[in-house]
């Protein structure tokens, strides 16, 4: 007996992934996992919801009612927030427009798909962490240890570069450049690459690692690796970052009240560059944002500024009536600038 053929949602699922993402689009490895991971559980839920094996789901049992259940599905059973409920219709969405052009007879329900809106989010405030409070979670590592030296020249590079977690756990020993103009290439989101200055401390915290480690510098497998010797993934990353900052607590104690991830790291990058005086377009390369507009965001939440711009203005008790409280244009556009 002949198995059966697969059926066009598995042969659209099959050329989406094999073909589509990989050779037309040129979608990293990163974001063909993405998309996979999501349509895995949208059909595993389907699979549930029809109650009958997945092999057999068909376009006609994807519609946009058993979508917005997937969905919040995702937000109630599963505890996903707005930003990785809107990232899965993402990859739906991706899958509605290639689906539509591969079989014209499936345009309908692809373009019901493809009407499905984004969930609006909170804007949560950007947090970062001050100069006490980065300066007592890089003491925290135990620098006698291997183990130590090698969470403290982690940490220090990811201050350093603000480097996504992604980025930093990629990092091979031939991307580094120890010696002037010390620096290191970074692989970014869409296979961006940049580079990145290392303030000389990095350089040789990076540069003692390899010597102890007896690492190749034109090694090509990744630098940072756990203790069984496995390149190091951003879930260790972030356990490393969160058992570190719950041991500064004791020398800076405002870290038991923020949340701090790597991503907490990448802020206050970005803030600390800008109270020191480096323009948001450097900042918006140093970080590889694909607009400044996406830099923007950090000059609100620069306290630093606001709190010299609150010293420069005085209360209002203060000014006296008779004498302008501004003497000249230059001075009023230095306080604006200072804002």
């Amino acid at each position: 007996m002949s198995a059966a053929l697969p059926n066009p949602l598995a042969r659209a699922l099959r050329g989406f992934f094999t073909d589509y993402l990989p050779r037309v689009r040129g979608a990293s490895l990163h974001t063909v996992r993405s998309y996979r991971d999501a349509l895995a559980l949208l059909l595993r839920f389907l699979a549930m919801h029809r109650k009958r094996p997945v092999v057999l789901l068909g376009f006609e049992d994807i519609t946009p009612e058993d979508v917005l259940a997937f969905l919040d599905y995702l937000e109630t059973d599963r505890g996903n927030g707005t930003s990785s409920r809107n990232a899965r219709l993402a990859a739906i969405h991706a899958f509605a427009r290639y689906a539509a052009a591969y079989g014209p007879e499936h345009l309908e329900c692809c373009q019901k798909l493809l009407a499905l809106p984004f969930k609006r989010a909170n804007q949560r405030v950007v947090e970062y962490l001050e100069a006490d409070e980065i300066r007592a979670i890089l003491d925290a590592p135990d620098r006698s240890t291997t183990g130590g030296r090698r969470d403290y020249t982690l940490l220090l590079a990811l201050f350093n570069t603000g480097a996504r977690v992604q980025e930093i756990v990629e990092i091979r020993p031939c991307d580094l450049q120890l010696e002037r103009p010390r620096q290191v290439l970074l692989r970014g989101k869409g296979r961006k690459e940049r580079f990145c200055p290392l303030w000389p401390q990095t350089a040789e915290a990076l540069r003692a690692l390899l010597v102890e480690n007896r690492v190749d510098p034109g090694a090509m497998e990744p630098l940072f690796r756990n203790q069984r010797g496995s390149p190091l993934t951003r879930f260790g990353v972030r356990y490393l970052l969160r058992k570190y900052a719950r041991m500064a607590q004791s020398a800076a104690p405002t870290l038991a009240a923020k949340r701090v991830h790597p991503h907490t790291l990448r802020h206050s990058t970005a803030v600390h560059l800008l109270q020191a005086g480096v323009d948001l377009v450097t900042i918006s390369h140093w970080l590889g944002h694909a607009s400044v507009e996406t830099t923007n965001r950090y000059a609100a939440v620069d306290l630093e500024t606001k709190r010299a711009a609150l010293a420069k203005a005085r209360p209002l008790a203060d000014f006296d009536a008779s004498v302008p409280a501004w003497r000249s244009c230059s001075s009023i556009l230095e306080w604006l600038e200072a804002l």
